[in-house]
């Protein structure tokens, strides 16, 4: 796999490009010079994780033949400084799968758990480091916490 990085002004703003050629735009805050014209790499991170499991649970849901009118997930990380740098690094992350329409909370369950356990990458990757709980909610009922 290759991503290319291209600066975009002679700030912090830089456009990514993966082997799909669809362009994703970074840029830093503001506050330290950049336009706010992207996501920041850290936001990435957890869109990657996000976007990896939900491709994961709606084909399996699909194979299950659930019926899902809505799908949603709110991804949040708690980052702590590692001493004697400017590192903060994600050491907490919660997945809250939030779903709509006729979907059995079991298969729905089973779905997430064969995501984070045997199918998403990204989980791979960061869960060495974070620790990655999930939460679920069908219909608007919280499922499993």
């Amino acid at each position: 796999m290759e991503v290319l990085l291209k600066r975009v002004d002679d700030a912090f703003h830089f456009e990514a490009v993966g082997g799909s050629g669809i362009p994703v735009q970074l840029d830093a805050a503001e506050t330290i010079g950049g336009h706010n014209a992207g996501a920041r790499p850290m936001e990435l991170l957890l869109m990657g994780l996000g976007g990896c499991t939900a491709i994961d649970v709606i084909l399996i849901l699909k194979k299950q033949r659930q019926i899902v009118e809505d799908f949603q997930i709110r991804l949040s990380g708690d980052r702590v400084k590692i001493e004697g740098t400017e590192k903060t690094p994600f050491r907490a992350i919660n997945i809250q799968f939030e779903l709509k329409g006729e979907v059995d909370p079991q298969k729905a369950q089973k779905a997430i758990t064969l995501s984070m356990e045997k199918y998403c990458s990204a989980t791979a990757q960061l869960e060495s480091s974070a620790n990655i709980t999930h939460s679920l909610m069908i219909n608007g009922e919280i499922i499993a916490a």
